[in-house]
């Protein structure tokens, strides 16, 4: 149903007090209304009206990823063995066994010690599959960290020199194959993208926003005859090249890491230097 008619309503008093009961949790509103306290299901009520009420397909992005998130579908209820497989590998045991510590010190693939341990996947189907032991507890679930390092640190190189820091100090991580792990899994395959996306970008213009396909033959804007600049700068696609050789130099990384990264550093150079143009000072000939 649409709604027909919003009227706000107005209170005499000024202030408005809440005195919560101890022990009962009923809270006196004024001077004579006492009602219960459910402050989380008035949560979820008011935030599930708000993504009902305030939620439009035509509020989505058009790009790829912009269904992402999305509350498309509303679930009523939750079946276990509908929800995702990596939420059946949690172990509900209030303690672990001595074999599975000892395998844990031989580094065992995890398929060897299944039959250890008691999961929720082989419980599906019974009444225990919503029920969730622990092996440690806690008296508040929300403890712990308001914020953490990865939103007080800045730049992305500030996060990579504190986890690695924190690698040299952990005697079970081999700080080297974090090294190793971070240029290959993040830093080559951003520069390589970027590298990528520079040879193909499109370029726009600054005053009337057009976009362009391929760099213009002038460096004016057909439409209004603005200043076109390039989309993907160069400080983006080098911006990782020295982070990734110094800690090469540093940590005992793979030849094949090493050479990768040189041989980055050289196509890098040969797109955004010219050998004719290059200056060059008195030390460079001796």
């Amino acid at each position: 149903d649409e709604i027909e008619t919003i009227e706000p309503t107005r209170v005499d008093t000024d202030y408005l007090y809440d005195i919560e009961v101890e022990d009962h949790h009923n809270f006196l509103i004024n001077d004579f209304i006492v009602s219960a306290n459910c402050d989380g299901d008035e949560d979820c009520v008011m935030l599930l009206m708000d993504g009902l009420l305030n939620f439009s397909r035509s509020y989505l992005p058009a790009r790829r990823g912009g269904w992402m998130d999305a509350p498309l579908v509303l679930t009523t209820r939750l079946d276990p063995k509908e929800i995702d497989k990596e939420a059946h590998n949690i172990d509900i045991m209030e303690q672990y066994p001595l074999e599975f510590y000892e395998s844990a010190s031989k580094f065992a693939n995890p398929k060897d010690v299944e039959d250890l341990m008691d999961t929720v996947s082989k419980h599906l189907g019974t009444e225990a599959q919503y029920m969730s032991r622990f092996t440690h507890p806690t008296s508040n679930i929300a403890a712990g960290p308001l914020n953490s390092a990865y939103k007080t640190l800045g730049s992305m190189v500030e996060k990579m020199d504190a986890q690695l820091a924190l690698a040299r100090k952990t005697r079970a991580v081999d700080a080297d194959d974090v090294a190793e792990r971070v240029i290959n899994s993040h830093f080559l395959p951003d520069m390589i993208g970027n590298l990528r996306a520079f040879s193909r970008q499109k370029v726009r213009c600054v005053k009337c926003g057009a976009k362009f396909r391929r760099p213009l033959l002038s460096d004016t804007c057909p439409i209004c005859h603005g200043r076109v600049i390039l989309t993907v700068t160069e400080g983006s696609v080098k911006k990782y090249l020295d982070t990734s050789t110094r800690v090469a130099t540093e940590y005992e990384v793979s030849e094949y890491t090493r050479q990768r990264i040189e041989l980055i550093g050289l196509e890098i150079k040969s797109l955004f230097e010219s050998d004719k143009s290059k200056q060059m000072g008195l030390l460079d000939f001796m």
